[in-house]
């Protein structure tokens, strides 16, 4: 059985914004499917939350076109679009019992009262706060805030949920918490979601596609695992992630593969299907390597495709992991280690030398 191609909710097409001389949104081009949940990711100021109000029909595009379920949303006004948006602060009305703030918008669609308490009852069920109706907003913790927030959103039946920075307030046990639910939530009632945030864990854990913009542009849009194991440049790779950048070079082709000298590893052939299309063996200058792609070989009976060896400069002990800072011979800068902390494995001492296994299939091109 073939699986059906995705179908889109949302196209973007060429959307400029400008604030006075200050030019927010460079030409964004980008697709969203039914059902997804996607996730503008960036820096302060690279234009997401922007783009995200002009969604939802709060700010108007200086140029370009945005189509919501094929319908051109041009001179359609916030409140009447198939969006609603769950905002940072949450804008909840203390004064407000629960039901009454997730009832609000029903209320102001003059909805028969009977029909509120049915349409407010079922959206906290959704979000685990069956009950608590006539509890005092300024009562609820803010984990319980948030899912107010949420339920004031879905109770509305929106096509696309729209949620700006929604858990940048929780702690982080709480946030972390909410980041499950909340992937939960939108896989089981199919509703499109489309998340705002600066915080690259919360976007790889929920997303199934990440739009990562700096500057007003779009640098990749892709899944998580895409965006972290092959981005498209060493800005893209430092925001995911932690990397290593070395210096490499390409010493010519060898029977199909790429031959790389990288001093502070040695030389390998890379397979073709790892040169990024477009990419100019000639200028390339790095290469990156994530820290789990670096092994200390603890035991001297352990394997790996290549070995370089290092000496241990310091340690960060986390529990489950700890991060080894390495100097390799022929680099500048220290590399970043992670390795899982297993039973009787004991911490490496700085000043001890160590073998370090590597791989070409680790190896990510830069030029």
């Amino acid at each position: 059985m073939t699986t059906p191609l995705p179908k889109p909710i949302i196209d973007l097409t060429g959307i400029t914004k400008s604030f006075g001389t200050f030019q927010a949104l460079k030409g964004i081009d980008a697709t969203i499917n039914e059902g997804e949940f996607f996730s503008l990711l960036g820096p302060s100021g690279c234009g997401k939350t922007t783009l995200l109000r002009m969604i939802a029909g709060f700010e108007t595009p200086s140029s370009g076109t945005i189509m919501i379920g094929g319908r051109n949303m041009a001179g359609v006004p916030a409140n009447r679009r198939p969006t609603n948006m769950v905002f940072q602060s949450y804008a909840i009305f203390p004064h407000l019992s629960v039901a009454e703030n997730v009832g609000y918008g029903l209320k102001a669609r003059k909805m028969p009262r009977a029909e509120i308490a049915r349409e407010v009852e079922r959206a906290l069920n959704m979000v685990d706060l069956g009950g608590l109706g006539a509890r005092a907003a300024h009562e609820l913790s803010g984990g319980q805030r948030q899912r107010v927030a949420l339920a004031r959103a879905l109770v509305m039946k929106p096509k696309v949920v729209l949620l700006d920075e929604p858990l940048s307030a929780l702690d982080k046990k709480l946030r972390d918490q909410m980041q499950i639910e909340l992937r939960q939530l939108q896989q089981k009632l199919g509703i499109t979601f489309i998340l705002v945030t600066h915080d690259q864990e919360e976007a790889l854990t929920m997303s199934d596609r990440i739009a990562v913009m700096f500057e007003g542009r779009i640098a990749q849009l892709a899944t998580p695992e895409e965006l972290y194991r092959r981005p498209v440049d060493r800005r893209v790779a430092s925001f995911i992630g932690v990397m290593n950048f070395l210096d490499a070079r390409a010493t010519g082709p060898i029977n199909g593969h790429l031959a790389l000298d990288i001093p502070a590893l040695g030389s390998i052939a890379l397979p073709s299907a790892q040169i990024p299309e477009g990419l100019d063996p000639g200028r390339l200058n790095s290469i990156g390597i994530r820290p789990e792609m670096l092994t200390i070989l603890f035991d001297g009976n352990e394997q790996a495709e290549q070995v370089a060896r290092g000496e241990v400069t310091g340690t960060a002990y986390y529990g489950d992991m700890t991060y080894y800072s390495v100097r390799l011979p022929g680099h500048a800068e220290d590399v970043t280690i992670s390795m899982r902390n297993t039973a009787g494995r004991s911490i490496v001492p700085a000043g001890s030398t160590v073998p370090v296994g590597w791989g070409a299939e680790s190896i990510v091109l830069f030029q």
